[in-house]
Parts: C-alpha cells; structure tokens; sequence
C-alpha cells in the first residue's frame, strides 16, 4: 500500500457503519473517520442516506472499499429484512456512484482474521478500540459497534 491511501469499510446495514482507515508506511493503521450509516425517515420509513452517504466518502480520498457480504438473518420477519436489505444496496449503491472500486467480504473471513467470536458485536468493538486506540472517542459507546466493524472490515481489506 502506498503511503496515505484510505480503505472505506462497510458494515452494512440501517444500524450499521461506515469508517476510513488509512496505514501509512512505518506506522500504526488509523481510523480517519468513522459514522453511523446516515439514515433518513423514521420507523417503517427509515432508509439509508444515498445523498449523505456519498457527500461523506467525497471528502475522503478512498482508494478502494470493503464491504462485509449483506446476509439474511435467521428469525429475520420479511419487513425488517427488506429494510436491511434496501439498505445494504443503498449503500453500495452510493459507494459504486463515487467511482471505488469494491470488494465483498465474508463476515466470517475478516472475524476469523481479528480472533473475534461469531455474532459478538461488543467483542469487534474491544478488539477496535485496541487497534485504534486514538480513534476511542469514535467507537466509545456499546451502540457504536457498527463503526466498529466498519472500522476492522477497512483494516481487514487494506491488509489483504
């Protein structure tokens, strides 16, 4: 990887995540940035963001995207799966719109890369927040697992 190029990770998802990470020759791997994914609407109406998804990775100089592979979830009623999966394509929508090239990550490749139990979103977020320890404010609260996520899934695919 040459010196200051960005990886764009993706937990896909209306509850999940969007995170830059950069590594740079020589030094620790840094979360530039990381966000919930934008959401627009509210209950039933709640969607992802296209507009201020693609704004946010504007502003950062991504060289390429790595995006956990969306799945149907067990127990998943139809509604909720929809909304997810409308998500999911949102989101990749606005990354292809910004002209990155993408890569589909298995959730159990990049887990299995940071020593992460399966479905455990508060174990991806310690394992974060060791990682990054300057990017603590970012990923500080238990509900920011998305970012979490998003932030090993860049790291994941910048060291692949």
């Amino acid at each position: 990887m040459n010196n200051h190029e960005a990886r764009l990770g993706v937990d896909p998802g209306i509850s999940g995540g969007l995170a830059v990470v950069e590594i740079t020759d020589g030094t620790a791997p840094g979360v530039v940035e990381c966000i919930d994914i934008p959401v627009i609407g509210a209950n039933a109406k709640e969607r992802a963001d296209v507009i201020a998804i693609r704004a946010w990775i504007s502003k950062h100089n991504v060289q390429h995207a790595f995006i956990e592979r969306a799945q149907a979830m067990p127990h998943q009623g139809a509604s909720s799966g929809f909304k997810y999966g409308r998500a999911v394509g949102a989101t990749e929508a606005a990354i292809a719109l910004s002209g990155i090239p993408v890569t589909i990550i298995e959730p159990a490749v990049w887990k299995r890369a940071f020593c992460l139990p399966g479905k455990n979103k508060e174990a991806a977020r310690q394992r974060a927040l060791e990682l990054f320890p300057a990017a603590h404010s970012l990923i500080a609260r238990k509900r920011d697992h998305g970012r979490a996520e998003a932030s090993l899934i860049a790291l994941y695919g910048a060291k692949s």
